[in-house]
C-alpha cells in the first residue's frame, strides 16, 4: 500500500521535508569537514613547535559551527534569500575556528604560518588588534577557504579564524557575556568599565610580550648545559647524522 504524500502546517509534504532535511544535513557537514582540515594543520603546527623548539605559540584552539537558529536569525538580519547557496554566497562564518595565544607577536606569526599553505585561500582579513574597534575588542580576523575532498568533488569551504591572545579572549568572553545578561543594551558606565579593561589588557600584553624578549635573550647566552644532550640517541645513530651531515 502506498503512504500518502501527507503535508504538515508548513504545506510541506513529508517527503519533501525528508529530502530538504537531507540536503541541509549535507550542507552542514561541509563546515564541520573544513574545520576538520583546518583543525588538523592547526594541530600538526602546534605539535611541531612542541616537539621540535619545545615551545609552542598555540596554548589553546576551539571551533564551533553555527546552529541552524543561528544561520537563520543571521540571514534574516542581513536580509539574504533563506536558500543555501545563497547563504553559502553570503554568510562565511558559519564555521569557526579559535585560536588562543601567549603573545601579540605569536598571533602573526601563526596567521602568516597558515595562510602561507598553498591550500588555504584568505577571503577577507581584519586585524582589530591594531586597529581595535571602539569599545577595545582586540582580535584578528580571517577568512579562509579550505579544499574539502568529497568522494565526488572538491568543495571549498569559507571558515573564520581568530587569532588572540589569552588577555583579548578573556575581555571577550567577558564582553560576551555582559552584551548577551542585558540583550546588547549595556549600561554606559559599565561599557566604560569594559573600555577600561580592554586598555588595561593590552598593557598586560605588551608587558608580558617585553618580558618574554628579555627572557629569550638570557636563554640565548651559552650555557654549560647546552652540551647536554636532551635525549639519548644510539653513538652509531649519531654518527651516521653526523657523516650525513658531513656530505651534504
Amino acid at each position: 500500500m502506498r503512504v500518502p504524500n501527507v503535508e504538515d502546517s508548513s504545506g510541506v509534504s513529508r517527503a519533501d521535508f525528508a529530502e530538504l532535511r537531507t540536503e541541509f544535513s549535507r550542507f552542514m557537514m561541509l563546515y564541520q569537514f573544513g574545520i576538520s582540515e583546518l583543525m588538523t594543520k592547526v594541530n600538526i603546527l602546534k605539535d611541531e613547535f612542541t616537539h621540535i623548539n619545545q615551545y609552542s605559540p598555540i596554548e589553546h584552539v576551539t571551533s564551533r559551527v553555527k546552529s541552524p537558529d543561528s544561520i537563520l536569525r543571521k540571514a534574516q538580519r542581513l536580509n539574504i534569500p533563506l536558500t543555501i547557496d545563497d547563504i553559502s554566497k553570503n554568510i562565511f562564518d558559519i564555521a569557526g575556528v579559535r585560536i588562543t595565544c601567549s603573545f601579540i607577536s605569536d598571533t602573526y606569526r601563526i596567521a602568516e604560518m597558515l595562510t602561507s599553505q598553498t591550500d588555504l585561500r584568505v577571503i577577507e582579513r581584519e586585524d582589530y588588534i591594531a586597529d581595535p574597534k571602539p569599545n577595545g575588542y582586540k582580535s584578528l580576523h580571517l577568512i579562509v577557504e579550505v579544499p574539502v575532498f568529497m568522494s565526488d568533488r572538491v568543495r571549498h569551504v569559507p571558515i573564520e579564524l581568530q587569532i588572540r591572545t589569552i588577555a583579548m579572549d578573556f575581555w571577550a568572553s567577558l564582553e560576551h557575556k555582559i552584551y548577551y545578561k542585558y540583550n546588547r543594551e549595556v549600561p554606559v558606565e559599565l561599557l566604560d568599565e569594559l573600555t577600561e579593561a580592554a586598555a588595561a589588557a593590552h598593557r598586560l600584553d605588551v608587558k608580558m610580550e617585553r618580558l618574554n624578549d628579555e627572557f629569550a635573550k638570557i636563554k640565548a647566552l651559552p650555557h654549560p648545559d647546552d652540551e647536554i644532550l636532551e635525549q639519548d640517541l644510539p653513538a652509531q645513530f649519531l654518527e651516521a647524522l653526523h657523516l650525513q651531515r658531513r656530505a651534504l
